[in-house]
């Protein structure tokens, strides 16, 4: 369903869409992947045991351990696949949403919300910078319509946990490559901390997608707006 944005001007931009059924299964799929992630603390704390007691565990024990971990790391893949591709259309419509609101603060083509992702180095900063954009046009209008901030805590929140998250779980990845007790002690324990902070990245990523659905969606309500 499309809506005209409230207070838009005669000539129009482009009309606006509801986000509220993909940020739905964004909501879902997120859920889904911190309960993965849970799953795989568990996997990481068992591998961690089993290494911790090398000396004394059966065969049957490394390979039960083993299979574990590489289970919980092929749901992961799974999990963030699934949602990466709802949760980029989403942010993806909220971005043509957004040039509704202020094509000023979009400085950023569209093509970048999907793109950006995909640049090496680059997408540790360039989505950040794409939905800071999304974010800040959409943000709620005061009761008299004029422009107001919104903090943008939600968005740095979940982007700083995320990224956080990658580079530990990278650092855990490359000790797991040494083949010393130790090595693989600290890969392990790495490897938890990095599911801990993908849990609380998923959480924060949820408060996002609300929030930001929210303030689109008032952005359609003819008249004064409450704040947020």
């Amino acid at each position: 369903m499309s809506y005209s944005p409230a207070g838009a001007p005669p000539g129009g931009g482009p009309a606006i869409r509801q986000l509220d059924g993909l940020a739905t299964a964004v909501t879902v799929l997120l859920a889904v992947v911190a309960g993965i992630d849970l799953f795989a603390v568990y996997a990481d704390l068992n591998a961690y045991s089993v290494v911790g007691n090398a000396l004394s565990v059966t065969h049957q024990e490394v390979r039960q351990a083993d299979d574990l971990y590489r289970t919980s790391g092929i749901l992961q893949i799974c999990g963030t696949l699934a949602t990466a591709a709802v949760f980029i259309p989403w942010l993806y419509r909220a971005r043509v949403n957004a040039e509704a609101f202020s094509r000023a603060v979009c400085t950023m083509g569209r093509g970048w919300v999907i793109g950006a992702w995909f640049v090496p180095f680059g997408n540790l900063w360039l989505p950040f910078r794409a939905a800071c954009e999304v974010w800040d046009a959409s943000a709620q209008s005061a009761p008299d319509r004029s422009w107001r901030h919104v903090s943008r805590a939600p968005v740095r929140a979940w982007w700083a946990t995320w990224v956080t998250a990658v580079v530990v779980g990278r650092i855990g990845a490359t000790l797991g490559g040494q083949t010393t007790l130790d090595a693989l002690k600290h890969s392990v324990a790495t490897s938890a901390l990095a599911d801990v902070l993908n849990i609380a990245a998923a959480v924060l990523a949820i408060v996002f997608v609300q929030k930001l659905t929210r303030m689109q969606r008032l952005k359609t309500v003819p008249g004064p707006v409450a704040f947020v």
